[in-house]
């Protein structure tokens, strides 16, 4: 079976067709650094994550870009609500991002790009729009693409160009905009007094970029004016995807995007997570509940990439303690590695070649490891080829080690259980507790674990 996605452009899943076969070319839309990103957004970091890794696992060389939104209104207005520095106020946060990056185990891109550093080769894209007469200076001597000029807008997104607002001459002021807002975008702000000292001197004029123009002049500046896949959120589909099409197509004359991929939300109390309705995590929550961030992986793994998935801590929980008993049973197949079994791995190879079908992956791994006409050795080898994709850190998993504190407390707790005094055996869990430990009683006696 070949590799198959589904693509928003087309609606449909295709076989893959790289451009180049020695190198796939994928960019991966990143964050705006102006505070930390919640949970939601980390699901379309961790879907370019499993892609990247499925194209590696099928033997694909792979080019991949991130960037990171430094320059934008609502970096603008934080940092000035601050009182700090555009540059210091975003780097703390693109820090902080690397920080959650590592924790959920992704593998860093080929190359992270912040928008600050591409200003000139922005500024070029401009000039090309506009002397091809697809872009204009309004009033307020700010830059927009004139989507009129443009014939194939809204051929990602579906909408309808007849249904467009007035132009946006002295309208636009934010980078985002209402979902049925089709109108002419920013492509160089000119500089007014909110923006503070936040300017560049250019060609253009005295200003800033707009949001959209930064991802096309970090993408074809690193990975050239064509490339195989874009990677993000449902929700930059409309404008921000459709917008990178008009003004990178506009440019060049030629197809921005072969394939254009995008994870659906994770959803709280069946609202879309978001900064805006104030009802989101970070990821700093998931861990002070003591649940690893590959829990969170895990979890989101349980769901096809294009589901809509609805976050609950029970849920999670859930899947914290699936993946401990999952750690457990690695462990427990012993030190030997053996060999991949090639009926599993071609039964794996078929699931996440089918548009990256994780559930059925997950599923599988269990099947395997329960599996009692397979040698550990074997089942151990075949765990670590399907973690080559999954990224659920099998390899550094290691027994753990409980201290002989802990085991004496254990001991004594369970002592004072067998002679039924309750109150002694609830002071020990909890003294167990406070040194950082759990306690699960258990037919086969108590079940020691670090929390």
């Amino acid at each position: 079976m070949s590799l198959r996605f589904y693509n928003t452009l087309t609606r449909k899943k295709e076989d893959f067709i790289p451009i180049d076969s020695k190198e796939i070319k994928m960019y991966s839309c990143g964050p705006t650094v102006y505070n930390y990103p919640h949970i939601g957004n980390y699901r379309a970091y961790i879907f370019a994550d499993i892609l990247k890794r499925v194209l590696l696992y099928e033997g694909f060389n792979v080019k991949q870009i991130m960037n990171i939104t430094d320059i934008d209104d609502k970096t603008i207005l934080n940092s000035q609500k601050e009182g700090k520095t555009l540059k210091e106020f975003t780097e703390f946060f693109t820090e902080e991002f690397f920080k959650d990056l590592k924790s959920l185990n992704l593998l860093e891109p080929s190359k992270f790009t912040k928008a600050t550093d591409y200003i000139d080769q922005m500024v070029n894209i401009i000039k090309k729009l506009l002397e091809k007469n697809l872009a204009y200076k309004s009033t307020d001597n700010s830059i927009y693409f004139d989507i009129k000029k443009f014939k194939n807008y809204g051929k990602l997104s579906h909408l309808v160009l007849e249904k467009q607002k007035d132009n946006a001459s002295g309208r636009i002021k934010t980078d985002e905009y209402e979902k049925d807002n089709i109108q002419d975008f920013a492509l160089w702000k000119a500089w007014d007094k909110k923006d503070g000292d936040v300017f560049w001197k250019t060609d253009l004029g005295k200003g800033r970029p707009g949001w959209h123009i930064e991802c096309s002049a970090m993408s074809m500046t690193n990975l050239g004016e064509q490339i195989d896949i874009h990677t993000g959120g449902v929700d930059n589909i409309f404008p921000h995807h459709e917008n990178e099409i008009a003004q990178s197509e506009g440019a060049t004359g030629k197809q921005f995007v072969k394939y254009w991929m995008h994870n659906e939300w994770v959803l709280v109390d069946q609202k879309k997570m978001s900064k805006s309705y104030n009802n989101f995590y970070i990821l700093k929550d998931i861990k002070d509940k003591g649940i690893s961030p590959i829990s969170y992986r895990f979890w989101l793994l349980m769901a096809n990439y294009r589901t809509r998935i609805n976050f609950v801590w029970e849920a999670l929980e859930g899947s914290d303690i699936a993946l401990k008993r999952l750690y457990g049973l690695y462990i427990d197949l012993g030190n030997d590695i053996g060999k991949i079994s090639k009926e599993y791995q071609q039964k794996f190879k078929e699931y996440i070649e089918d548009d990256l079908d994780t559930p059925r992956a997950l599923s599988l791994l269990w099947d395997l490891v329960k599996d009692a006409n397979l040698s550990p050795a074997d089942k151990k080898a075949t765990i670590l080829d399907f973690d080559k994709v999954l990224g659920l850190d099998f390899e550094n998993v290691k027994k753990e080690i409980i201290p002989e504190e802990i085991i004496k407390l254990s001991e004594e707790r369970e002592e004072v259980r067998k002679n039924k005094d309750f109150k002694k055996s609830d002071e020990l869990r909890n003294k167990i507790n406070s040194l950082g430990y759990e306690i699960k009683d258990s037919s086969e006696g108590p079940k020691i674990s670090k929390i």
